[in-house]
């Protein structure tokens, strides 16, 4: 089962193929505020954001196009997606989690569907995985 994470700062960890594990800075956003916020009005993005719970986005109001990777309980990669800006993404039923990051960086972390991931958060230490 997922852990229950607080708005802050934290590190995706990426395990894929055998090859090392990825370090990715991550901004983890739970609050319904944060949430709503996500990616909007950002030119770039620092790693990724993971936004929780989710279970679809849009790229409404966006000024880059974005990776979006379906996250299930057990933060196991339903499917990646990149959307350009003004699309309406589609609710993924088994989501429970929904990961945000500039186009083609997933692809690069090795995130892939299938795979899974890890949430180290800054703040408390707390894993979820």
């Amino acid at each position: 089962m997922g852990k229950r994470w607080r708005d802050g700062r934290g590190t995706l960890v990426v395990r894929g193929d055998g090859a090392a594990p990825v370090g990715v800075p991550l901004e983890i956003a739970t609050s319904y505020r944060a949430r709503t916020k996500g990616l909007l009005g950002r030119d770039a993005v620092d790693g990724a954001i993971l936004l929780s719970p989710a279970n679809s986005v849009h790229t409404f109001r966006m000024r880059i196009p974005i990776d979006v990777a379906y996250l299930d309980r057990d933060l196991r990669v339903i499917t990646v997606r990149t959307m350009p800006p003004g699309r309406l993404g589609l609710p993924r039923l088994r989501a429970r989690h929904v990961l945000e990051a500039e186009a083609g960086a997933m692809a690069q972390w090795g995130v892939r569907p299938g795979g899974r991931v890890e949430v180290v958060a800054a703040s408390s230490g707390c894993r979820g995985s």
